[in-house]
């Protein structure tokens, strides 16, 4: 078991500390900086001056980009669409002949 540390972290001009485990500060200062920096872009971008707003912006993108890969990873472990793939490979293989 990793020892707790305590960080602060700015995120959208506000400072969050936080005690965490010590292998989990690297992940979390990298999702903060992303977080940061998306919230700078949806600001420049969109005229947005609320950080409410930007945080959900930001909050529903990072979670749309989380179901697109959970629906693909689910997609890609399903063996009958694998089997299927792998049906129509062949198919288009022996329509070449």
């Amino acid at each position: 078991m990793s020892e707790k540390i305590k960080i602060k972290l700015t995120v959208a001009d506000r400072v969050y500390p936080l005690t965490i485990s010590s292998d989990q500060e690297a992940s979390i200062r990298a999702s903060a900086k992303k977080i940061d920096e998306m919230t700078k872009q949806l600001e420049k971008n969109y005229a947005v001056r609320d950080k409410q707003d930007v945080l959900a912006m930001c909050a529903l993108q990072y979670a749309a980009q989380l179901e697109k890969r959970v629906e693909k990873n689910i997609l890609e472990d399903d063996p009958s669409i694998k089997t299927n793939e792998l049906v129509e490979l062949i198919d288009l293989h022996l329509s070449n002949y």
